[in-house]
């Protein structure tokens, strides 16, 4: 598991490094890697990590899509639903050779929609 604090109501947390570690320190040389984020406000995104500029577009088209409007529910973060019901809260990654399987500018980010928080990952390595 890893354990993250957010610090800004929405933002991305490149988390490649620290699911590789997980993976390295398994040994695992071929199997499967799942991310699972237990927050109905939060989620999980594989993206281009090699620009910064990606984070803040995605999160402003995020924004974009689901603005705030007076929603129903009563906590006033119907957005932060909405936004990780559009990312998901789960990933199932290729592990081959101890290494996670991504593209050449991918990066695995948590995304925060209702910060700051304490948050989870969990990683579960199936052989």
């Amino acid at each position: 598991m890893i354990q993250i604090k957010t610090n800004k109501r929405n933002e991305l947390i490149d988390i490649t490094s620290k699911i590789q570690k997980i993976i390295l320190e398994s040994k695992i040389s071929s199997g499967a890697c799942i991310l699972y984020i237990p927050h109905t406000t939060a989620g999980i995104i594989i993206n281009e990590n090699a620009d910064p500029d990606v984070k803040t577009d995605l999160l402003a088209a995020l924004g974009a899509m689901v603005p705030k409007i007076n929603f129903l529910h009563g906590e006033g973060n119907s957005d932060s639903h909405l936004k990780s019901l559009i990312c998901g809260k789960e990933k199932i990654l290729i592990v081959e050779n101890n290494t996670l399987v991504l593209g050449t500018w991918d990066g695995i980010y948590f995304a925060e929609f209702d910060g700051p928080r304490n948050r989870k990952v969990f990683v579960k390595l199936i052989e």
